[in-house]
């Protein structure tokens, strides 16, 4: 690898980092609009469709019953798989209200990104928890979250990093 290249993936390396904490204040500010700019254009959102507007409706439906969320991000490895596509692997430890609880979570992200014309962007995220408890509460005493229907219990992980193949949908 030349100067160049070395130095062209540097860059990409933090414009990647840069968009991971972009996404978990935006997230926590409300700024949905930014939010979604985080993603492709064409990004897929499963029932609410494709686009920034599906994306859009999908996270308003998902924070709606929270309060106050806290994201914050931690060791991030990236891989490239060509100068324009990366995936990545991003844990996250988040404070988060919802009603009268007051929940810790630790969750990874399974990401896809992309380099496009306005950057790095996610093509995807995929949300896998270790668990979400109310403080105070150990997590290992709690039952399967059972996501996306409960947010609070035990996650899939770490049993999941065993069938790494079934967790990366």
């Amino acid at each position: 690898m030349d100067d160049h290249q070395a130095l062209h993936k540097l860059l990409a390396y933090e414009e990647i980092r840069q968009l991971v904490a972009k996404y978990a204040i935006a997230l926590d500010a409300r700024r949905l609009d930014e939010l979604v700019e985080l993603f492709i254009d064409d990004v897929e959102v499963g029932v609410f469709g494709k686009g920034h507007p599906a994306l859009k409706a999908s996270f308003e439906e998902s924070l709606a019953p929270l309060g106050t969320t806290i994201l914050s991000v931690s060791n991030h490895v990236i891989d490239f798989s060509s100068p324009t596509d990366a995936t990545g692997e991003v844990y996250c430890s988040a404070e988060i209200e919802q009603g009268e609880l007051w929940l810790r979570q630790r969750i990874l992200y399974q990401d896809h990104y992309r380099h496009t014309a306005r950057g790095w962007k996610f093509v995807k995220r995929h949300h896998l928890l270790w668990y979400s408890a109310p403080m105070g509460i150990d997590p290992r005493t709690l039952p399967p979250a059972n996501w996306p229907s409960s947010n609070v219990g035990m996650g899939t992980l770490p049993s999941a990093f065993h069938h790494s193949d079934d967790a990366s949908s």
